[in-house]
Parts: structure tokens; C-alpha cells; sequence
């Protein structure tokens, strides 16, 4: 879940090759949720996933080329500023990053690799410490015929990274290896044959994690042992209903009070409202609402937990919802064109 500092502003990435404004910053009205562009800047190609630092000061965004790069902004009141050039992180097609130990990590889908860049103490980025290199496949011959890193995310209590991977249908759990930077395989944790994990999300206790998969419509509730970094899988549960048709879950987020979960369902075109049991070892579809576009390729919660965001890639807009903190159900508000959107975060 990308929740950070007191989110009265957005930032919006999206894919500049089909035709997407680049990094798109927006007032956030804190009553209705409702979004007000304010600055544009295309000085990197396709900045799908972005990560803003805990102090709001600095931006880091994925450029997803078949290069691969990562590139750092000053925030200002003007909008980002780039510091430098993009840097290649020697992996192809980023999707996503996180921020950890000193490092920006990447995970770089088509070479199913994840990299480390140092993050140098004025923000600016250095180039990669290492790459770690994902090994494995899946039944899926389409989508599994190698490793495809998806996700990157530290765990709540700051010890371990995770890192998903659609095309091994597995979550691997690292630690820094202090000298050389990289990031260390401690685990490997293999979910069924061919659900294809995309993304995951901690319950805010810091004891569950939630992996959303993509191939198979389904979530995967693991308990969390930061102690050892041990994740261990239970049930795993649909997220649509049966007759859905063909869908690509690609994002879940958790609310604060542990008490639901939401995922954004590509070709579905919905957002699906999930209950967590008290334990938060078990989820239970409640209903689906229309996210409101095409393709929504990220969701995100706001930080207040009241606003739900998603980023429709195929109908260029991000349309956001009130959340009734009774039911989960959210309640759609509004929209904002930003052609191929593809992520939203918060400073």
C-alpha cells in the first residue's frame, strides 16, 4: 500500500510511448478525494511506478523500456525536478520499486531480475550495487516461460524485501548483504502452479501478507514471521465471482484498520471489496463496484483511508472513491484524464 505523509498531493504515472503526459502532479481536495492537475513533466519515457521517501523531499520513478532505467526528482511546488539522467539498472522492463535500506530496488519484469541502486545522500541515484537474477518457470506457457519479476516490497518491521515473481509463481524474501549492497535470497516460497503472483500487501499488524495473483484471479493470505522472514501461505481466495469471465487482478491494498482489502481487476473493470477476517488470516469477496474506466493497472489508498484511487490505463483517466469505513464498499466520486495512467502515490 503506497500511503505517505499528510497526501495533499498526488503524483501520476503513466506510460509516455502510448501517449501518457509522463508524471503528472494533482492537488488532492483532503473532504471529497477529488484530484486537480497541476504540473506535467515527460523528461523520462514511460515512468509507470513511482515511490516518493517517507519526507516527501524526493520522487523515484521505473522507466519500463526494454533498457530499463530508474530516475530521481526533487519534489518542489512547481512539480518534480529530474536530478541527473535516468540510470540503467541492467535489468529490462521495470515495473515496480520500493525503497529500502539505503536503496531504491527495482523489479525488472522481462528479465525477471531485481536491482539495487544506491540512493546517494542529496537523493540522486547511483548505478546498480548488484542484481539479483531470478531463476524458475511455470506451467504457463505464455505468460511463465521464465522469471518475471513483478513486486518489490521491504516488510513492515524493515528486515526483509520481498520479491514476487508472476513467471515462477513464487515470493522470494531477502536480506541486504551489507558489503556488496545486494539483495540476498533467504527463502523462496513457492504459491500453487500457475496463479502467476503479481504484487503483495501487509495487514497493518505487520503478521499477514496478502499476495494478489494474476493469473488466476485469486489472493493468497500468508502469515508474516519477520523474525525469520518466513512466509507461509494458507487458503487461496477468488476475488470474482465464477462467472467473471477472463480478468487480471493487478493491485491490492489494505485498509488501515486491518479490516478490508481492495484489488483492481483488469478486464473485469472492477475494484473487488474483500472482508479480513480479526486474525487477518482469511479473506471473503463481499461484492465488486466498477472502477469507473478501462484497465485499471493501480489502486491506491489514500493516506487519510478514506479515498480509494484507481489508474485506468486503456481509458486514460484516474477516477477516485469515498470509502464507507462500515461495509468497505467505496462510493465513486470522480475522474481525472491522464492518458495510459499507471500509478498513483502520495506526499
Amino acid at each position: 500500500m503506497r500511503t505517505t505523509g499528510s497526501g495533499r498531493r498526488a503524483y501520476i504515472g503513466s506510460f509516455t510511448s502510448a501517449g501518457g503526459p509522463g508524471i503528472v502532479t494533482a492537488a488532492v481536495d483532503p473532504e471529497t478525494g477529488a484530484l486537480t492537475p497541476l504540473h506535467a513533466t515527460a523528461e523520462v519515457a514511460d515512468p509507470s511506478y513511482l515511490a516518493p521517501t517517507p519526507d516527501g523531499r524526493h520522487l523515484y520513478a521505473v522507466s519500463e523500456t526494454s533498457e530499463g532505467a530508474a530516475a530521481a526528482f526533487a519534489l518542489t511546488e512547481r512539480g518534480p525536478v529530474l536530478l541527473g539522467a535516468p540510470v540503467p539498472v541492467r535489468g529490462a522492463a521495470p515495473t515496480h520499486l520500493t525503497l529500502w535500506a539505503g536503496h531504491l530496488f527495482t523489479a525488472n519484469y522481462t528479465s525477471g531480475s531485481v536491482s539495487a541502486l544506491c540512493v546517494r545522500a542529496d537523493g540522486t541515484l547511483a548505478e546498480p550495487a548488484a542484481v539479483l537474477q531470478h531463476e524458475g518457470r511455470g506451467p504457463n506457457p505464455d505468460r511463465q516461460e521464465g522469471p518475471h519479476a513483478h513486486g518489490v516490497l521491504p516488510d513492515p518491521s524493515g528486515s526483509r524485501l520481498l520479491s514476487v515473481d508472476l513467471g515462477t509463481d513464487s515470493v522470494r524474501s531477502c536480506e541486504l548483504d551489507p558489503a556488496s549492497g545486494a539483495p540476498v535470497v533467504r527463502q523462496e516460497v513457492r504459491l500453487r502452479p500457475g496463479s502467476g503472483p503479481r504484487h503483495l500487501a501487509f495487514h497493518p499488524r505487520g503478521s499477514h501478507a496478502y499476495v494478489v495473483n494474476e493469473l488466476s484471479s485469486t489472493v493468497t493470505p500468508c502469515r508474516w514471521d519477520a523474525t525469520t522472514g518466513t512466509l507461509a501461505p494458507l487458503t487461496e481466495t477468488a476475488i470474482l465471482p465464477p462467472d467473471a469471465g477472463e480478468n487480471h487482478p493487478s493491485e491490492l491494498v489494505v485498509s488501515p484498520d486491518g479490516r478490508f482489502a481492495w484489488a483492481a481487476n483488469r478486464g473485469h473493470d472492477s475494484i473487488s471489496v474483500l472482508a479480513l477476517d480479526p486474525s487477518g488470516e482469511s479473506l471473503s469477496l463481499v461484492t465488486t463496484v466498477p472502477c469507473g474506466g478501462h484497465w485499471p493497472r493501480d489502486l491506491a489508498l489514500h493516506p487519510d483511508g478514506r479515498h480509494l484511487y484507481a489508474a485506468n490505463e486503456r481509458s486514460g483517466d484516474v477516477t477516485w472513491f469515498s470509502v464507507d469505513t462500515t461495509t468497505g464498499v467505496p462510493e465513486a466520486g470522480g475522474s481525472l484524464a491522464v492518458a495510459a495512467a499507471s500509478c498513483v502515490v502520495f506526499v
